[in-house]
Formats: C-alpha cells, structure tokens, sequence
C-alpha cells in the first residue's frame, strides 16, 4: 500500500471527514436561514416605504387611451402567447416576452379594486407629479389623486396650493378626536358596559340563591343608576365629538379626471411621496413601522398595526410558561429522584418521549374536548350558573390556549430536566446528606440549583415551540379579530375566560383567509419577520437567565 493511501486511511479514521461534512452542514443551514430571514424582511418591511406613485397613459390596442395612477408593486416578464391566451389584443410580431406590470391602482370604490395588472408596453409618457396624493383611509383602502380644496360642513376653506397646509392640521385635529372617541368608547364606555353586566350576573345569582329581595334589589337599582347616569353623560361627549370627528371633508380629482368628495374622519393621513427627500421617507417609514407594531388592525388585517396579536402571543406564552415549568419539574424530579427505576418507570420515560412527536393538532382536539368542554363546562355548572346558558369557561380561551400550550411543551421541560439533574454528580449529593441535610433539603438547595440551567433549556424550547404553533390554537382560544385585550382595567383585570389574537394565526389568516390577496401579501411577511423577532426575544431573555444560573452554580460543579 502507498503511502498516499495510507495517508488517507488514516485522516478517514481520524474523524476529519465528519468534522468537515457537519461544519460544511452547518454552515449551509446557517446561509439558508440568513437568507430566508433576508427575503422576509425585505419583501416584509419594503411594503412600509413610500413609494413614489407614477402617472403615466395606457392605452390598450383598439380601446381608447385612459391615465393610471399608481405604485409599482410588481414587475415580471412572460410569454407574449400567455398574454394572448388571456384574451388580450396582443400583436402576434415582436420579441417572444412582453413585460407585465402590478399596479396598485387604490381608489377600490371608483374602480372595483386596488390592484391591475397591465402591460408594460402599453404604458406612455410615465411621470410622477409632485403634487400627486396618497390618502390613507380607515376603509376602503388608499386613495390616489389631486387635492382640490378642503371644505367644512360643505363650506370652502380652502382650495389650490393653500387646501394642502389646510388639509393636514385638518387631518391632526381628526386624530386627537378619533384617539379620544377611541378612549371614550373602548375604556369609559367598556368600564360602564362591564360594570352593567356583572350587576345583571350578581342579581341572577341571588335570585338563584333565593336571596333577591327588596333590600338587595334596591342597592343593585341603586348603582345601576349610577352607571346609567354616566353612561348618559358620555353619550353626550360622544355625540358631540362625532358631531365635530365628520364636520370636515375634501375633493380630489383622482387620474380619470372624476372629482370624489372624501370625509376626513375616514383618514388616517395624506401625504405626497413624489415630493419627500431621503430624510422625509425616512421618518414617514419609522412612522408607519411604529404604527405597524403599536395599532390595531383595519380592513380586514390589511391595514393598521398588530399590537393586539403580538400582545396575545406574548402573555399566552407567558401563562404557559409559568404553568408548564413546575408540572414539568416536579414530574422529572419524581422520575430521577423518587421513582423505583423498573419497567414502569422505563415506560413512562418512553410515553414521554413519543408524547413530543404527537402531531400539534391532536393536542388542540383534547383541548377542545377535555379542557372546554368537560373542564370549563363543569366550572361554568359550580361556579357560574347565573351565566347560563351563555358560557363563561365552557368556550375557548386564553386560559384553555395556554394549558393547551402547556400540555403540548410538557415532555420538553421534563426530558430536559431529567438530562440536568443526571449530570449532577452523585458526590454533591452524598455530601449534603454527610453534612446532616435530609434528601427533601439536598433536592430543594443543592439539586434543583446545579439542575436549573438544564430547566431554563426545556424551557427554551418550549417558548420556542409554543409561539410558534397555530393548529391547536384554532381551536382553543385564538381569533380572527379580538376587539378587546385580555389584560385591562376591569375587574378582574386578566381576563383568562377572553379570546385571544395570535401572530401565528395573522399569518394563516391574513394570508389565506383574506378578501384582498394582493394587499395582504406583505403584511404576512412583515408579520412572520415579527414573529420570528418575538420568538427570539423571548429565548433570549431566558438564555440570559440560564448563563446568569449556570455562571451561579459553576462552583458546585468542581
């Protein structure tokens, strides 16, 4: 043998061919996740800057010319046999690609819907007036066009190059009165509403209990009086405010030369990107990226921000947590420390296991079954039977998504912590019991310290595992749209019986579920980025718990 083959045999048997292979694997799914989170992000938070909007002819062969008005989402080339397949009026000479052009047209009440695809060679003369306006609406989506002049109570303000100056201190004034009916209505109103119901709840029980006499019924007549006389008198406030919210309008001339008189309470903002520098875009997109985690949503998910989802996400995770990492704890304790290791203690460890390959969606049907349905439909018979027939616990929620979670992550905090307190060494042990310590004291001071490092990774990766999942979730507490948060100022104040939103269930809505694909289709990236974020910082947060632990208990290891 020669010694180039001897010289390879051995760097095979030294192992640097697995080392090579796994590093080069590593390194591969590194890339791949770099570049999934690069393609998310820009696809994601590019659909926050202001693009320019083109103005420009498009005439179709053998119609008559017309002017669009619009931002360029999307540029492609396909086959000119494609497009003529489709019916358009394609010449059958020139080259074998035509280019095709999404435009994002707005003005869905004139022309039927935001988006159009158009051909690219049809388009003349493009332009982008300075004066060409985006409005932002709370519905309807946006609007693109000329203002023309600002009206109040159909009286002119102003119109020409003064209506724009006009229009945005307009549009600042509708704000603060939308922020303060916004207040009004969710929290004052809410408050009163609240108050109104549990007031109808606690006489049904004390008519249930046979206790609902003159006495009582006078001191509940008495605060529902109350109520009622503040309830009247923010009516008032209201009605004032609506009065003063629809009092101002403007006229726009949108590209098809037709004038549309538009109520400035329907706006959120106007702006003309053609106009903006470097440095204006750059602070309207923080602007819209603050709006984007900090608001709620509009249109049907499209639009607005999706603080009420990522606000859901992180307290459910949170209950889970607190829920899932004693249960888990104590069960692995119990296991390692206390259990007869014997067959049975072997198959439990085994039920373990394959409980963290059962599909997610098993997990939900349980939770639907066991926790709603058997659970809370028994708390609602012992402890709200004056809700009846309505349920209080007997219907999804926060509660049963986060003990759904719980169940879900539980064989992940226990095999972790069962892996920690083997590695404890058994003379740490035997010296505690030397000093005089009982094993309840060993395991409370010593064990259960060294093994919490090992805890915080089983809880790692449930956090990581549970926010992300959306199937169980579906059926056990998460929503489309919930109007109110579960954590507020009403008694009692966590609200666990309430449903939730999600961002993972965003994603599936807004990305499958949703009447305007094209309007949608950013808004998935830009909330997975977010998800992914939220993921993120939650393990950190508690891998800087876990480093802070091991770093405490390193000592005892030597």
């Amino acid at each position: 043998m020669s010694v180039k083959q001897n010289n390879l045999k051995s760097w095979y048997k030294s192992g640097a061919p697995g080392v090579w292979m796994s590093g080069g694997a590593v390194a591969i799914a590194i890339i791949m996740t770099l570049g999934l989170l690069a393609v998310i992000a820009t696809r994601g938070l590019g659909h926050f800057w202001p693009a320019d909007v083109l103005e420009a002819d498009y005439q179709v062969p053998g119609e008559a010319p017309r002017v669009l008005a619009g931002e360029v989402v999307q540029v492609e080339e396909v086959p000119r046999a494609r497009l003529a397949a489709a019916g358009l009026p394609v010449a059958a000479e020139g080259g074998e690609f035509m280019t095709r052009e999404l435009f994002k047209v707005g003005n869905r009440e004139l022309l039927g819907a935001d988006f159009s695809w158009i051909v690219g060679e049809w388009l003349s003369n493009p332009r982008t007036p300075e004066d060409m306006m985006v409005v932002e609406r709370r519905e309807w989506g946006n609007l693109y066009g000329y203002l023309l002049r600002v009206e109040e109570q159909g009286r002119l303000v102003a119109e020409g190059a003064d209506a724009w100056p006009v229009l945005q201190q307009r549009i600042a004034r509708v704000e603060q009165l939308h922020g303060q009916l916004a207040r009004l209505e969710k929290k004052e109103v809410g408050r009163i509403n609240h108050g109104l119901e549990r007031l109808r709840l606690e006489a049904r029980k004390l008519e249930l209990q046979g206790q609902l006499d003159a006495a009582a019924q006078a001191a509940l007549d008495a605060r529902r009086a109350e109520l009622d006389a503040e309830y009247k008198v923010l009516e008032g406030q209201i009605v004032e405010l609506y009065q003063q919210f629809n009092r101002d309008s403007m006229v726009v001339r949108v590209s098809d030369g037709r004038e549309t008189r538009i109520e400035l309470g329907k706006v959120v903002r106007a702006y003309r990107p053609n106009a903006m520098g470097p440095l204006d875009k750059l602070g309207f997109y923080g602007l819209k990226l603050w709006e984007f985690v900090s608001d709620e949503p509009r249109e049907a998910n499209t639009e607005g921000g999706i603080f009420p989802a990522i606000f859901g996400t992180v307290l459910m995770v949170m209950i889970m947590a607190v829920i899932v990492t004693p249960f888990g704890v104590i069960a692995a304790v119990y296991l390692r420390e206390y259990a007869k290791q014997g067959p049975l203690t072997r198959v439990i460890r085994i039920a373990v296991n394959n409980l963290a390959g059962v599909p997610s969606i098993v997990y939900g049907v349980f939770g639907l079954g066991f926790f709603v349905y058997v659970l809370g439909g028994s708390i609602d018979q012992l402890f709200f039977p004056e809700s009846a027939p309505a349920p209080t616990f007997g219907t999804p929620g926060l509660m049963w998504a986060s003990l759904t979670l719980a169940i879900l992550t539980l064989p992940v905090v226990i095999v972790a912590t069962e892996e920690g307190l083997a590695r404890i060494p058994r003379a740490v042990r035997e010296g505690s019991l030397a000093l005089g310590a009982t094993k309840a004291e060993t395991l409370w001071k010593v064990v259960i310290p060294m093994a919490s490092p090992a805890m915080m990774t089983g809880l790692i990766l449930a956090v990581a595992r549970a926010a992300g999942e959306v199937a169980p979730l579906m059926l056990v507490g998460v929503v489309k749209l919930a109007p109110n948060l579960p954590l507020n100022g009403n008694y009692p104040y966590l609200h666990l019986d309430q449903k939730i939103m999600h961002l993972g269930f965003h994603i599936y809505d807004v990305g499958f579920q949703s009447p305007n694909v094209e309007a949608a289709r950013p808004l998935v990236y830009a909330t997975a980025l977010l998800l992914v974020l939220v993921i993120a910082l939650l393990n950190f947060a508690a891998v800087y718990i876990r480093n802070h632990l091991r770093e405490k208990y390193k000592a005892l290891d030597h």
